[in-house]
């Protein structure tokens, strides 16, 4: 690499670390790469980590010794992370979103992709301190905000597929109940997906009694698999705590009335600016 000036330097470095979270970068990396010497590069990394600090991007996390290096830790101050929440309630409560069956459509907000990385590294704040190897979600619409959520973690998505596809290989598949009408339905997991004993993030894109996730949760234990932690980015509201099958997670938007006939919608920012 051509010689930079500081400040090209300091650019190419934010985004040296911005493309590799959570992952522990030898400061001799930055010094064959720029040809500076490594106090250069530690003053250089000092200025990073006080931008990253004051402007709430996140930690630059310094370790000592031969086997030290520094490593980029995303995470988002509580009070953007409301300003998103609210942000996302609402453009939940456009009244045009009412389906029939007082269904709420959502397929538009999950496929943006400034709005999955903000719910994504919300995520990633609230379980960077859990050992994750994988972030899991099940088939289709979980998918964008699953993927976000991992970039920021830098971790592997694995999913679970609603009907086994051939191409997966063999896999295990476990029935679940889902729905209002508590009705029977099925998942499958690949064996070559999931490592035995993984610890998962487990991400989806709504909750309503937690049947689904508690579908992967029952999934994951046929890997002898743990779960790590459960983000979802709606829950409902109109679910009383003693019908929810799943007590331990995150939530960043709670649903909690829609009514059809006066075209009405109420959401209000989720659990985790409860806490």
């Amino acid at each position: 690499m051509k010689k930079l000036k500081r400040s090209e330097r300091l650019v190419d470095m934010t985004q040296y670390l911005l493309s590799e979270p959570h992952t522990l970068i030898p400061l001799t990396t930055f010094a064959e790469r720029y040809g500076a010497a490594k106090s250069s590069i530690s003053e250089d990394l000092a200025i990073i980590k006080e931008v990253f600090e004051d402007e709430g991007m996140g930690e630059l996390q310094t370790l000592a010794g031969a086997a030290g290096g520094v490593k980029y830790i995303p995470k988002l101050r509580k009070d953007r992370a409301l300003s998103f929440a609210q942000e996302l309630c609402e453009k939940l409560q456009q009244t045009d979103r009412i389906l029939p069956g007082g269904y709420l459509y959502m397929s538009d907000l999950l496929g943006e992709p400034s709005l999955m990385n903000e719910a994504g590294k919300i995520f990633a704040t609230v379980f960077s301190d859990r050992e994750i190897d994988v972030v899991m979600t099940v088939e289709t619409k979980g998918i964008p905000l699953a993927y976000a959520t991992a970039a920021q973690l830098n971790l592997p998505v694995v999913l679970v597929r609603r009907d086994h596809q051939v191409t997966e290989g063999s896999a295990v598949s476990i029935n679940y109940v889902s729905g209002s009408h508590k009705s029977i339905h099925t998942m499958s997991l690949s064996r070559r997906a999931l490592k035995e004993r993984s610890r998962v993030l487990i991400v989806d894109d709504f909750m309503k009694a937690g049947g689904t996730i508690q579908g992967m949760v029952d999934l994951l234990a046929e890997f002898n698999a743990e779960v790590a932690g459960v983000g979802v980015l709606l829950e409902s509201g109109a679910v009383g705590s003693e019908e929810r099958l799943l007590q331990d997670y995150i939530s960043l938007a709670r649903l909690t009335d829609v009514d059809s006939k006066s075209k009405m919608i109420t959401v209000n920012p989720g659990n985790y600016f409860e806490k």
